[in-house]
């Protein structure tokens, strides 16, 4: 799972998540995330290592020459600090990684275009355990590399998130049109714009791409979801599926880790409950924010149905009200204690997403208090601490959640 921030990072572990990828505040090509300090990292590492989860580390910079220094030093402290592996996608990079931090594992980021065996066989007699598949492989293709790379290569592979319009995210759009490089970090997303088409001695006279008075999102991809083929990825040979979302927040991973970790072990446990079951994973995977989804080039290359071309908007019909803190269960009721992040009253049913559990559960708000003790009908500033007794079951990591179709 994605991390943007230690509290996210937190939340992953807690809901399910065997390992979690994080980056640092260089390097890394999710620049606007919160990301990483070096005492974040190395405290990171401890925490995820204490409760036997794994913490891979992003260096998948495209490096120019200027940055060499800078990478080696930071290669350096990755090695002290001790995380699982680094995943790397510049050569230059990942030979530094060698020398610098011999220690670590080295995987080949998806930014590398993963797209066939020998590029596969190449990287692992170059030291790498792990590469991740380009996104424009099929369940075909790969249960092919399977067959073809050595045995102790491990195979990852994107399975849920948005899906980037360029060829294995290699996508130069963003520093043509806003001067923000996407190979390094600054991605402005130019993919998600509305586009007309003009004409060069016509100025001004914006002439839709498709028929639709409101222009076209012509790079707009739905996002990549297949928690409902987990079996087909399995005997394709995957061994690590992975989530795409350091910029998302707390809630979005909570969910979407609850949902996979629940379709995983179920399918372990017995296909046919996996089966029984996914019409629950797929519910609560909407209940996060998406663009509407697709099975991405899994099961063929995507049509015009894998684009959203009305608007560039998240679906987002779930709002976010905060993660408990601590719990304190008095008879039939709960105090909990918790930094509120949207508005909610007295009187409210909240949704409880409880961490080891897919079911749904409901708690309703009898009081709030500020820390000061005073009584509030609602709490309508963000941030706030706030001290709320619930009628139900809740406890310390779970989060709650509202309904909220106006997504205000």
């Amino acid at each position: 799972m994605p991390a943007g921030s230690p509290e996210v990072l937190k939340t992953a572990i807690l809901f399910g998540a065997d390992a979690v990828y994080i980056g640092g505040d260089l390097y890394s090509l999710r620049a606007k995330a919160k990301n990483f300090s070096q005492k974040d990292i190395t405290e990171s590492v401890q925490y995820c290592h204490e409760r036997g989860r794994k913490l891979y580390v992003t260096v998948n910079i495209t490096a120019h020459n200027e940055d060499l220094e800078g990478v080696k030093q930071y290669l350096e402290f990755l090695n002290t600090a001790g995380p699982d592996g680094l995943i790397i996608s510049d050569p230059g990079v990942f030979m530094l990684a060698k020398e610098n931090a011999p220690d670590l594992e080295l995987h080949v980021s998806t930014q590398a275009n993963n797209v066939n065996y020998l590029t596969f066989r190449f990287w692992y007699e170059q030291g790498a355990k792990r590469a991740v598949s380009a996104r424009e492989l099929s369940i075909g293709e790969i249960k092919e590399l399977r067959e073809k790379i050595p045995e102790d290569m491990e195979i990852e592979s994107f399975v849920h998130g948005a899906m980037c319009i360029s060829y294995s995210g290699r996508c130069l759009l963003s520093n043509y049109l806003a001067g923000r490089d996407a190979n390094m970090g600054e991605c402005t997303h130019p993919c998600r714009w509305k586009y007309y088409l003009t004409e060069e001695t016509r100025p001004g006279e914006y002439m839709p791409v498709e028929e639709n008075e409101r222009g076209t999102y012509i790079f707009n991809s739905k996002d990549l979801c297949m928690v409902d083929h987990i079996p087909e990825m399995v005997e394709a040979g995957i061994d690590s599926f992975k989530v795409e979302g350091r910029m998302k927040t707390a809630l979005y991973v909570a969910t979407v880790t609850r949902a996979y970790r629940a379709a995983i072990d179920d399918y372990f446990e017995d296909p046919e409950k996996y089966r029984k079951n996914i019409p629950v994973y797929l519910e609560e995977i909407a209940k996060c924010t998406n663009r509407r989804f697709t099975t991405g080039f899994f099961f063929g290359k995507p049509s015009a149905e894998s684009q959203v071309y009305e608007n560039s908007t998240y679906v987002k019909e779930y709002v976010y009200y905060g993660t408990v803190e601590k719990a304190e269960k008095i008879a039939d009721r709960t105090v909990c204690r918790f930094e509120q992040k949207n508005k909610f009253c007295v009187g409210d049913t909240l949704e409880v997403l409880a961490h080891g559990r897919i079911e749904p559960e409901f708690v309703k708000v009898i009081s709030i208090c500020d820390d000061e003790g005073n009584e509030m009908m609602s709490c309508p500033h963000a941030s706030q601490m706030i001290n709320v007794t619930f009628e139900g079951n809740i406890s310390g990591g779970d989060l709650l959640r509202g309904y909220n179709p106006s997504g205000k």
